[in-house]
């Protein structure tokens, strides 16, 4: 078991990363458009998140992530809350496959992702309001922005993987045993 004081630290670090990429995305990301289309950094984070934490804290941190994303843009409170969500949980089933040298499967996931991020939007916030438009808005809105989404994930997937590493992993049983037999007493 973690302390309460890691899992704290942990948690208030995934705050932090949400509300600095949600920062960004907002502020800094329209300066990165190219077409009208600018990166899903909250996509990127909550899949990366997801991916190495498991199903259950990717739902929170995806719903967290979206929940940020309808207070600010959405008209419908807990649109985005349900398809981060839901796009987290999925990307934390992959938990175990993940390691740290590949980025083959990090990198589909984060594609899958912003895919289903656009597929669900469009069928909450268009097919439903009676706009048959699909073809037209997966290769002009959803498709250029997974491949954006994939390119700024190239630097920032390592990064938030070491970001994870150094200061969220949990502390094994063994690794807490094994540090406690060459302590010094």
């Amino acid at each position: 078991m973690n302390s309460p004081w890691r899992r704290l630290r942990t948690a208030l670090i995934a705050a932090l990363l949400i509300v600095l990429f949600f920062i960004v995305q907002t502020s800094v990301g329209r300066y990165f458009a190219i077409g009208g289309v600018t990166p899903n950094l909250m996509i990127l984070l909550t899949a990366s998140l997801s991916l190495v934490y498991g199903d259950s804290r990717g739902l929170v941190i995806g719903f967290f992530c979206g929940l940020l994303c309808d207070i600010f843009f959405s008209e419908y409170l807990g649109v985005y809350a349900l398809i981060y969500a839901f796009t987290g949980y999925l990307c934390g089933k992959f938990e175990r496959l993940i390691y740290p040298d590949d980025l083959k499967l990090p990198l589909i996931a984060i594609l899958g992702s912003d895919f289903v991020y656009g597929f669900l939007c469009y069928v909450f916030l268009f097919l439903i309001n009676g706009r048959f438009f699909f073809r037209s808005f997966m290769l002009q809105c959803v498709l250029p922005e997974m491949l954006y989404t994939l390119l700024f994930a190239l630097p920032l997937y390592p990064l938030l993987l070491r970001i994870y590493q150094r200061f969220m992993r949990p502390i094994r049983e063994s690794e807490k045993n094994f540090a406690g037999k060459n302590r010094i007493s």
